[in-house]
C-alpha cells in the first residue's frame, strides 16, 4: 500500500508535503476541506480493503488478531483501538466522506481520478488512474502513514504484503510440466513482463532491478515491500477472518455514516461478534 495524493489539491490547500503520520493526515484534512474538496477515500463496504487497513493499524498499535498458537484474539485492547482509529477517520475526524461507507467497487479511485478527493490509500493504482483519464503529472505517491516516526518493522509497519500464490500438488498428473510452468512464471523475464503490465512489484528480487520498478508508481511500493510490509495472519482460517472482521468494520462504517456514535465498547462488541463466527477448534 501507498498514499496517493492529488498535487493540485495539496497546492491549493497550502500543503507542501504529504502527511507521514495519521495526525498529520487529519490536520491536512482540515486544510483540504477548507478548499471544498474531500480528504481521503476508502471502500467502506469492501471486506478485503477493510481487513488490509485494520491489519496494518493493528500492527502499528502492537496488536495481532491471532494468538501465537493461532487462536482468534479480535477483542484485545490494541486491536480494538486499531479498528476504532480506522473508523474514526469517518466518525470522529471527518476526513473520510460518509458516502464512502457504501463504496465497494473502487468508487474511491474514480473520485480521486476526477479530482473530488485529495488522497487514497491503495496498492498498484497508476494504471487505473490512467484508464480513468487522470494524467501521471496530476498525482504523486508517498509511503502510507504511521503513528509517528518513519515506516519500518514492528509498530512502524505501513502495509500488508499482497500477491498471488502458486502451488503444485504432490498428486498432480503432470508434476514435471507443472514444475516447469512455475519456473517459467517466476523467471526474471516473465516477472518483468507480468508486473510491468499490472504496475506491481515482482516478488523475485532479481527482477526488481528493472527501471520500470523504480518509476513514479512503483518506487514507493518497492521500498514498502522491502522494508515496512507484513504478511497477513498465516493461519488456516484467514479467509474467515477477512470475512468476519471485514464485515464488522463495514457495519461500523455504516453506523458512523448514519451519525451513530462509534465507541470503544461498540467496536469491541462488533469484534466479539466476529470472533464468535470463527470456526471452533
Amino acid at each position: 500500500y501507498a498514499l496517493y495524493y492529488n498535487k493540485k489539491i495539496f497546492a491549493d490547500a497550502g500543503i507542501s508535503k504529504p502527511p507521514a503520520t495519521w495526525d498529520e493526515l487529519v490536520a491536512d484534512g482540515k486544510k483540504i476541506q477548507a478548499t471544498g474538496k474531500q480528504v481521503i477515500g476508502t471502500e467502506g463496504s469492501n471486506l478485503s480493503e477493510n481487513i488490509h487497513q485494520v491489519f496494518v493499524l493493528a500492527k502499528q498499535h502492537g496488536a495481532d488478531f491471532f494468538t501465537a498458537d493461532g487462536k482468534p484474539d479480535f477483542t484485545n485492547d490494541n486491536a480494538v483501538a486499531a479498528v476504532k482509529q480506522y473508523v474514526d477517520l469517518m466518525a470522529k475526524d471527518k476526513v473520510i466522506p460518509v458516502s464512502n461507507a457504501e463504496y465497494s467497487q473502487n468508487q474511491s479511485l474514480s473520485d480521486f481520478a476526477k479530482g473530488k478527493t485529495a488522497m487514497v490509500l491503495w496498492q498498484t493504482a497508476s494504471a487505473t488512474f490512467k484508464s480513468l483519464g487522470m494524467k501521471d503529472s496530476d498525482w504523486a505517491v508517498a509511503p502510507a502513514p504511521v503513528q509517528s516516526g518513519t515506516p519500518g518493522t514492528g509498530a512502524q509497519v505501513n502495509s500488508m504484503v499482497a500477491g498471488i500464490n502458486m502451488a503444485v500438488f504432490k498428486n498432480t498428473h503432470n508434476l514435471d510440466g507443472a514444475t516447469q510452468f512455475v519456473k517459467f512464471m517466476t523467471s526474471d523475464d516473465e516477472q518483468k513482463i507480468l508486473n510491468k503490465a499490472y504496475g506491481s512489484i515482482p516478488p523475485v528480487k532479481s527482477a526488481q532491478s528493472d527501471p520500470a520498478f523504480n518509476a513514479q508508481g512503483t518506487a514507493v511500493l518497492r521500498q514498502t515491500l522491502a522494508s515496512s510490509a507484513a504478511a497477513l495472519p498465516q493461519v488456516a482460517d484467514e479467509s474467515q477472518f477477512e470475512t468476519a472482521v471485514g464485515t464488522a468494520v463495514k457495519e461500523l462504517f455504516a453506523e458512523a455514516a448514519a451519525g451513530r456514535a462509534v465507541t470503544t465498547e461498540s467496536v469491541k462488541a462488533k469484534l466479539l461478534k466476529a470472533q464468535q463466527q470463527m470456526p471452533k477448534k
